[in-house]
Order: structure tokens, then sequence, then C-alpha cells
């Protein structure tokens, strides 16, 4: 298979980008990926490349973009970080691969059992990991349930994947609302911004209405 060209970027619409990503997890679930040769994607590559979509995903291990969405080298860009929450730099590198590079569609991918979510949930202090958990912490108090403080911790995991999702929710709230260029492309039908959860324990990705 080779890799993306500004030819086949173009040919993606933002549901079309959308339904490639989400095909692809099905032969992740299948085990049955594309056969591809990488390193000669690699080559094909070296003189640009053309992604049709944007993942903002968390660092964990567990979570390797390209492979659950069985991608190839030059398909996607990943953005990775602990609790895939949005800064300014972040913002710019979206905004890169969307109106700079053609992407069509931009993905903010949670995962359960997330290890920043957790810590968020119990108040983690260490180092610049707490201002990042800062990040997190609007999505701990806009889960309202359960109110007992001993059921809203990193041992209750329900509390815990409910955060994941509300996060993955008002993460896209705040791209929208902090990058002018990325709303403005969304409500021109030039791209879409979407959330999705990945499953550690099964593989599958649970794309959000």
């Amino acid at each position: 298979m080779k890799a993306q060209t500004k030819e086949t970027q173009s040919k993606y619409t933002p549901q079309s980008a959308i339904e490639a990503l989400q095909e692809g997890n099905k032969r992740f679930l299948n085990t049955n990926q594309s056969n591809r040769d990488l390193l000669g994607q690699v080559q094909d590559t070296a003189g640009g490349q053309y992604p049709f979509a944007v993942v903002l995903s968390c660092i964990d291990s567990r979570v390797p973009v390209e492979l659950v969405f069985d991608q190839g080298i030059g398909d996607i860009f990943s953005a990775r970080v602990a609790g895939n929450i949005v800064n300014e730099d972040l913002l710019g590198s979206i905004e890169y691969g969307c109106k700079v590079a053609g992407s069509k569609a931009v993905v903010v991918l949670g995962h359960t059992g997330c290890g920043a979510v957790k810590g968020a949930c119990d108040d983690v202090q260490l180092g610049n990991i707490t201002p990042l958990l800062a990040k997190i912490k609007p999505a701990v108090a806009a889960v309202t349930s359960p109110v007992e403080g001993s059921e809203r911790t990193s041992a209750n995991s329900t509390f815990v994947n409910d955060v994941v999702y509300k996060n993955v929710h008002m993460t896209i709230d705040e791209m929208k609302n902090n990058s002018a260029v990325l709303s403005e492309m969304e409500a021109a039908g030039e791209i879409t911004i979407v959330g999705a959860v990945y499953d550690v324990a099964s593989g599958k990705v649970d794309f959000l209405s």
C-alpha cells in the first residue's frame, strides 16, 4: 500500500476521513490489518506529507494511534500528551495539520483507565504533573455522580471512565473556543472535530456522537 499523496488526500471529505479511521479500527480488531511496505512509505513521504486526519491522544503506551486505526506512515498527524488535553502549542500543531497540511478530520482520543485522569481525580501533586492535571480537573468537577467524596477517586473505575468521556467533550469545546482557525474550518465544512474513547481492554474505539 502506497502512502498518501496530495491527490489521495484531496479525495477525502471530513466524513470519509472519520470512516477511514473507523474501518481501520475494525481491521485492527479483526487482526486483518492492511499489508503495508512501511519502508516504501518512508521513501514515498520523503518529499512531503499529506495526512488525512489529526488525532490528539494520550501518551499512554497502550494506545499506539497508528496501530489501533491501522494506518501507515504519512496517513495521520499524531499529537500526544498525557490526558489528551489541549493548550496553545497543541492547538497550533492541529491548526497546522488542518489549515496548512490539508487534514480533513480532528479526533480527540481518550482511553479507559487513563492515568492522568486518575491523577486528577486523586488531586495528585507532583512537579509539572500538577499544572497538567489542573487542565483535567474541570472534567472531574463536571461529573456530578457519585456525590460521596470517597467514591470520587481513582479506585472507582466507573467514575474514572465517566471523567474520561467528559474530558474528551471538554477538550473539544476548549479547542473550538480557543482556535478561530479550527472553528471557522468546521463551520465551513472543511473539517470535522469529533471525540472518541479507546478501550484498553478490547482495542475498540468508541466514536462519540
